[in-house]
């Protein structure tokens, strides 16, 4: 089974872009869209809402880091702490180019840091480059399964 990439998001402009970008680059991940950090950790932990979704893991992450309830560095944070979730691959996907976002989201763990272009076009770019990457390209941790494509 083809795992979702999870897209942790609040800001509605960035949302379209974002799913305009991963749509180009014609992947056949589901996305699941999230709204704040709260409501990624009761997606990733099967929680609240998410209680009765499929086990698995998403293929990656991409997490704003400014959201409402609990931020991006707080969701990453339990992400590396949990046994389960440790190994997923979470690419920050925000607006601030602050020195100190940065480099506390490395500390954490993040295992990219992407700070959105205001140009659309480069948008786009940088976009699907990241879900070709991870979703198609990335070797996944062992135990992982990946989607092969049928003959």
């Amino acid at each position: 089974m083809l795992k979702p990439i999870l897209l942790v998001e609040d800001n509605p402009h960035d949302l379209e872009l974002t799913l305009i970008a991963l749509s180009k680059s014609q992947l056949a991940n589901e996305v699941v869209i999230v709204r704040d950090g709260a409501e990624a950790l009761d997606y990733l932990h099967r929680g609240g809402e998410y209680a009765e979704r499929t086990v698995g893991n998403p293929a990656v992450i991409l997490l704003d880091l400014k959201l409402p309830k609990v931020d991006g560095l707080e969701v990453l944070k339990n992400i590396r702490t949990s046994e389960a979730l440790r190994s997923v691959p979470v690419v920050m996907l925000t607006s601030s180019k602050e020195e100190q976002d940065v480099v506390r989201s490395y500390e954490l763990g993040a295992n990219a840091y992407v700070v959105k272009p205001v140009d659309f076009t480069e948008f786009v770019r940088a976009i699907a480059d990241l879900g070709v990457f991870w979703a198609v390209l990335n070797e996944p941790p062992p135990g992982s399964r990946r989607y092969i494509k049928p003959k």
